[in-house]
């Protein structure tokens, strides 16, 4: 099952190192990893979609918090929470299918933010499902490239999820 993990850690050089480290040494598998500061210069805040089932994920949480440059550690995933990735995709795109590619890229409010004579680069934000979907309908068109930013995600209300 995709467990969504938010930490909040120190803002320092390492943190990342020793969060990643974690789960390589234990064989556990991060599926996607953002990292951002937050309002507060010395605190970061690390999003990690990861899977297992919820005696690993347990096993994860306890292991994240021994860690001392670790703040606090929230699994999001029966929680009410927005997720937002970022993707950019070059696309195949000659003048056959431009038009078709443009009304796509209108209906997920997506962003066409290069053109070539023979191609897009097509900037798209939104959940995982979103994504998915999008990247499912361009794929007959030919995708050349992608990059995805990976999750970022925060749990609903006004309650701060820090310190």
């Amino acid at each position: 099952m995709k467990h969504v993990i938010s930490v909040l850690v120190e803002n320092k050089f390492g943190v990342l190192a020793r969060v990643a480290g974690l789960f390589s040494a234990r064989g556990f598998n991060i599926a996607s990893l953002s990292v951002g500061e937050t309002t507060d210069t010395t605190v970061s805040r690390m999003t990690i979609i990861t899977s297992g089932d919820d005696q690993i994920i347990e096993q994860v949480i306890k292991q994240l918090r021994r860690i001392i440059d670790v703040i606090k550690v929230s699994d999001l995933t029966d929680e009410s929470y927005v997720e937002r990735e970022m993707v950019m995709i070059k696309v195949n795109a000659d003048n056959k299918v431009r038009a078709e590619l443009m009304q796509i890229v209108d209906i997920f409010r997506s962003k066409i933010i290069d053109v070539s004579p023979k191609g897009f680069i097509i900037e798209a934000t939104g959940d995982s499902n979103k994504i998915d979907a999008l990247l499912d309908l361009l794929k007959p068109f030919g995708i050349k490239e992608i990059a995805r930013t990976g999750c970022a995600a925060m749990s609903r209300g006004s309650q701060k999820n820090h310190k």
